[in-house]
């Protein structure tokens, strides 16, 4: 870990720009939800060889191609979305409840013979809910030491003012004087060291060389506390043409287009206690709060073909492949550390000193935005559907994107962030999906759905959140999300026009989080316990 930080921070001096997207905004941002029309996610979203169902335009889009008739649908949802932390004896849980608008959609379906080849060209729109960030979570207990060293943010708040002295070439009063609004504004600092020496919890270790280190003025063991809020969500508009040959081929194309609004606050807070020489109790402390949102556009292009290889068999192969998602973003953030502690007074005594760094007054009144510019991985898609007479049809489904191709760019320019690249290839991996989904009709009018997902890990088991010498970034924490799994259940009735859907989603998975990298590595996971419930309502009406 320690070989991993130098070299993170030896190559950050080079870099271009001060810092501020990470891989973890790029996953969060780059993941789908399993979301759409009641049907669809009852049947587990493993509809992309058997169509016919709106929300296959973002999956495969040759299913519109399999509609013989106009269509029109709203989904609307409730969820709610809970966290289970455990650490150090501790337990914490926080949940978050909402209702939401999921899609809405049409199919236009145009008949253009029966002895032509070319049997239907159909259009479609669709909006829907591709990404929810709504998330609650909370996690504390004692940080814990190695020998006489205590486990604390502080140490990564000392690593980056340290490494930034170096690439400034300047003494300290020069690179962090007190009160001096400047250095968040220069392309060579990181705000988490500047608000450490700025709040009085970095100083200058004047046994050691000019320029090499600040070390954490801290006496005991750290009693920490974090909570976080996420809000917002990615918003998906899909256009789409499809074409039905010989009612045996199918094909479709997807303009896709993407609006980004995620949002998360989060509040750190280390406590110490002990006794001094004096044999009197005291306590210091800090805490840091920070202000993030990423916002923006993007767009894709999905292609997609179903076919039956065998004429008069039931049994349909989808393939599917998605462009990356061309993604304009910017990052707005901002941060506001107090600290409590025990300072050097004129005297020589040490006082009790309040300190109050905040990064919005220092820029005069506003945050700072960084325009950055993100390409998601390909995306490869193959699926099988096969029916049994009017009454069961069984779908699977299985897709891959390998995120370690992530790539970060400089804003109106193809110049490549070669840091946040880089750092997706060091901690991110390929992704395998795999949806299971079945209906069954007891009576034509009335249907009964199951579904099943599987997502393997995006994260290497070593991946790290690595805050460049550079970065305004001030939220320390991450969480490598292991592999998640999705169970669906759905009912559906179907009249001569009008249809109702219904359907259950709960989705799960585990992850291990951090509030910051500990390069002692004494610093034992939280081990959080992730899951969402949502029902959801389609309406709709065929003509």
């Amino acid at each position: 870990m320690k070989k991993r930080l130098m070299i993170i921070a030896l190559a950050a001096l080079a870099s271009a720009g001060a810092k501020a997207q990470t891989v973890y905004d790029a996953v969060n941002i780059a993941q789908k939800d399993l979301n759409g029309t009641a049907r669809f996610v009852g049947m587990g979203g493993a509809m992309g060889a058997l169509g016919g169902d709106i929300s296959t335009i973002s999956t495969n889009p040759a299913g519109i191609g399999i509609y013989r008739s106009n269509d029109a649908m709203v989904t609307m949802g409730y969820s709610i979305t809970g966290s289970e932390s455990k650490f150090g004896g501790n337990t914490f849980e926080a949940n978050k409840n909402r209702w939401s608008f999921d899609n809405a959609g049409f199919v236009i379906s145009t008949k253009i013979g029966n002895l032509t080849p070319l049997r239907y060209v159909n259009f479609g729109f669709n909006y829907h809910k591709s990404k929810s960030f709504y998330k609650n979570m909370t996690m504390g207990g004692l940080l814990g030491k190695v020998g006489s060293d205590y486990v604390s943010q502080v140490a990564s708040m000392a690593m980056q003012a340290t490494d930034g002295a170096y690439a400034y070439y300047q003494d300290y009063s020069s690179y962090l004087d007190y009160g001096k609004s400047d250095i968040y504004r220069n392309d060579y600092a990181g705000w988490l060291g500047s608000m450490g020496f700025q709040s009085g919890l970095l100083f200058e270790d004047t046994e050691t060389e000019a320029y090499n280190t600040y070390i954490p003025y801290i006496l005991s063991e750290a009693d920490a506390l974090f909570l976080s809020r996420e809000r917002g969500g990615v918003d998906e508009y899909d256009f789409n043409v499809s074409f039905n040959v010989n009612d045996r081929f199918y094909f479709g194309v997807t303009l896709g287009a993407y609006a980004v609004d995620y949002s998360k606050y989060s509040f750190y807070d280390e406590n110490y206690q002990y006794t001094w020489e004096d044999g009197k109790q005291y306590e210091e402390g800090y805490s840091l709060e920070s202000f993030n949102r990423i916002h923006g556009a993007g767009i894709d292009l999905k292609l997609g073909a179903i076919f039956r290889p065998i004429e008069d068999s039931p049994l349909r192969v989808g393939l599917a492949i998605h462009s990356p998602v061309y993604y304009k973003l910017t990052y707005t953030t901002g941060a506001l550390l107090s600290s409590d502690l025990f300072l050097p007074a004129e005297d020589g005594s040490e006082v009790m000193t309040h300190t109050t760094v905040d990064t919005y007054s220092e820029l005069g009144g506003r945050d700072m935005d960084r325009d950055f510019e993100l390409q998601t991985p390909w995306l490869f898609n193959v699926s099988l559907g096969y029916t049994v007479g009017s009454s069961l049809a069984l779908g699977a489904e299985y897709e891959y994107e390998d995120n370690s191709s992530m790539k970060f760019y400089y804003p109106g320019s193809s110049e490549e962030m070669a840091w946040e690249t880089g750092e997706a290839d060091l901690c991110l991996k390929g992704v395998s999906t795999f949806r299971l989904g079945a209906e069954y009709k007891p009576i034509p009018a009335f249907a009964l759905r199951l579904g099943y997902n599987y997502s393997s890990a995006a994260f290497k088991d070593d991946a790290i959140k690595a805050l460049p010498t550079n970065s305004i970034n001030t939220d320390t924490d991450f969480a490598n999300n292991e592999s998640m799994n999705t169970f669906t259940i759905g009912i559906g009735y179907r009249g001569s026009r009008v249809y109702a859907d219904l359907a259950y989603k709960y989705h799960t998975y585990q992850s291990k989080f951090y509030p910051f990298v500990d390069d002692l590595g004494a610093l034992q996971a939280t081990k959080v316990t992730n899951d969402r419930s949502q029902a959801l309502l389609t309406l709709g009406i065929r003509f």
